[in-house]
C-alpha cells in the first residue's frame, strides 16, 4: 500500500443511479453508514472506501490474486440536488471520477450538473459507468450510450471512456478496475510546505473509553503537496469560530500529529495521493460532526493569513445544467450573494466590485487563500444552489 501508485477517485452521478451499490461491488464496503442515510436510502455525507487492485492473467481484482498494481481511494458523493455543496467538496480532493449513468433512466439533471462540477473543479479524467444495463434492451442501451457521447461532446469536447456495467449482476467490475489502472497518476509535489485539505473531522473514541486511552480529534482528507510525519507540529486554519464582544473571530488551532493512517493502515508519514487521516492531540470534541471540514493544515507558521475577501477571475457557463428546464446564466451583479467552493471549504460571499471577468467578493466565512486556487461558483435559483461558473483566486 505504501509503495503503490495511488489514485483518489470520486463516484458521482444522479440520485438513485446506483453509485453506492456500485461502490460496494468495487470495494466490498457499504459507505452509507449514517443513521439518516440508512433511514432515507440516500447518500448525504461523503462516503469513503479503499482498495488495492491486482492483476492476474489479464483479470483485475481486489482479492489479492496476482500482482498488486494500484491503491485506490474512493469517495462516494451524494447525488441529490440539495447536496451539491457536499459533492463539490468531494471533487476537491480527487484525481479522477467515475460518473454513473443508469441506462434505464438516461441523462438526468444531476448527471449534467455533476459533469459540469467536475469540469469546474478541474477533474480531467472521467470514466462513465453505464449502470443497470441488465434492465434495458440492446437498442435502449445504445440510445443511452449515444446520449452520453453527446453530453460529453457538449460539455468537455471529448469522447469519454464508457463501460457498460451492472452492479446487481456483477457485470464488468474487472473492466472498471482495469480502466482505473490505466489512468495516469498525477505528478506529486513532495517539495515545500505541506498542504493538507480537510474533508471531514470526527471523534473516534467509543463510549466508556478511559481518559488515558482517549484519542484526539481526527482529520480526514488528502495531502495536496509536501510530506507530513508523526510528531510534526501543525496548524489548522481558519480554525474555530470564537464569539467575543458580539463579534466572531477565528482562532488558529495548533497541535501535534499523534498518528497517521492511510486507509485502515497506520503509517509514519504521508505523501500526496489517497485519502488519509491525521490523529491529532486536540480535544476530541473539536473533531465532532465535521467541525473542521474545509480547513487547511500545514506545519506551524506556514499557512497564509485567513481572508474575509478575495479577488477572482471567473468564467460563467452558458446555461444552468442542473435545472429541470433550460435556464440561461445571467451575468453576475454587484451586491449579489453567491456560494463558492474552494478546496473542501464552502463559503457565501457578496460581490462588492465587478470588472471584466474579474470580481471582488466579501466572505461570510473566511478562507485560507492560495493564489491560483480553483473556485466553483453557484447561484441561488428557485431556492437551490446551482453551479453557474468557475474561476481562480488572483
Amino acid at each position: 500500500m505504501k509503495e503503490l501508485p495511488t489514485l483518489n477517485v470520486i463516484i458521482a452521478g444522479h440520485i438513485d443511479h446506483g453509485k453506492t451499490t456500485l461502490l460496494q461491488r468495487l470495494s466490498g464496503k457499504w459507505t452509507d453508514t449514517h443513521s439518516e442515510e440508512m433511514k432515507r436510502g440516500i447518500t448525504i455525507k461523503l462516503g469513503y472506501a479503499d482498495i488495492t487492485i491486482f492483476e492476474n492473467n489479464g483479470e483485475y481484482n481486489r482479492e489479492s490474486k496476482g500482482k498488486a498494481l494500484r491503491y485506490v481511494s474512493f469517495i462516494d458523493a451524494p447525488g441529490h440536488e440539495m447536496l451539491m455543496a457536499t459533492m463539490l467538496s468531494g471533487t476537491a480532493i480527487v484525481d479522477a471520477a467515475l460518473l454513473v449513468v443508469a441506462a434505464n433512466e438516461g441523462i438526468k439533471p444531476q448527471t449534467r450538473e455533476h459533469l459540469i462540477a467536475l469540469q469546474a473543479k478541474r477533474v480531467k479524467n472521467v470514466i462513465v459507468l453505464q449502470n443497470k444495463v441488465d434492465l434495458v434492451s440492446k437498442e435502449q442501451a445504445k440510445k443511452n450510450y449515444n446520449e452520453i457521447l453527446e453530453l460529453f461532446k457538449a460539455v468537455r469536447g471529448e469522447k469519454p471512456i464508457v463501460i457498460p456495467v451492472s452492479a446487481q449482476q456483477n457485470v464488468n467490475i474487472s473492466k472498471i478496475y482495469q480502466a482505473l489502472c490505466e489512468l495516469p497518476i498525477p505528478e506529486r509535489d513532495l517539495e515545500g510546505d505541506p498542504m493538507f485539505i480537510v474533508a471531514r473531522s470526527f471523534d473516534i473514541n467509543k463510549p466508556g473509553t478511559t481518559p488515558e486511552k482517549l484519542s484526539g480529534a481526527v482529520l480526514g482528507g488528502t495531502l495536496k503537496k509536501g510530506i507530513l510525519r508523526v510528531g510534526d507540529e501543525i496548524e489548522i486554519k481558519p480554525g474555530i469560530a470564537v464569539k467575543e464582544a458580539n463579534q466572531i473571530h477565528y482562532k488558529t488551532l495548533r497541535t501535534r500529529i499523534n498518528k497517521l493512517f492511510k486507509g485502515s493502515g497506520e503509517v509514519n508519514e504521508i505523501t500526496p495521493g489517497g485519502s488519509v487521516s491525521i490523529e491529532t492531540s486536540l480535544d476530541m470534541a473539536l473533531g465532532k460532526s465535521d467541525l473542521l471540514s474545509g480547513a487547511v493544515v500545514s506545519h506551524s507558521g506556514k499557512l497564509p493569513e485567513i481572508a474575509f475577501a478575495l479577488k477572482m477571475k471567473y468564467k460563467l457557463f452558458s446555461e444552468v445544467l442542473g435545472a429541470q428546464a433550460k435556464t440561461n446564466v445571467d451575468a453576475l451583479k454587484p451586491s449579489e450573494t453567491i456560494m463558492m467552493s474552494i478546496n473542501t471549504s464552502v463559503t457565501i460571499g457578496m460581490i462588492k466590485k465587478l470588472g471584466k471577468d474579474e470580481a471582488e467578493v466579501h466572505l461570510r466565512i473566511p478562507i485560507v487563500p492560495f493564489k491560483g486556487e480553483n473556485i466553483a461558483i453557484a447561484r441561488n435559483i428557485a431556492n437551490h444552489w446551482r453551479l453557474i461558473g468557475y474561476g481562480e483566486i488572483l
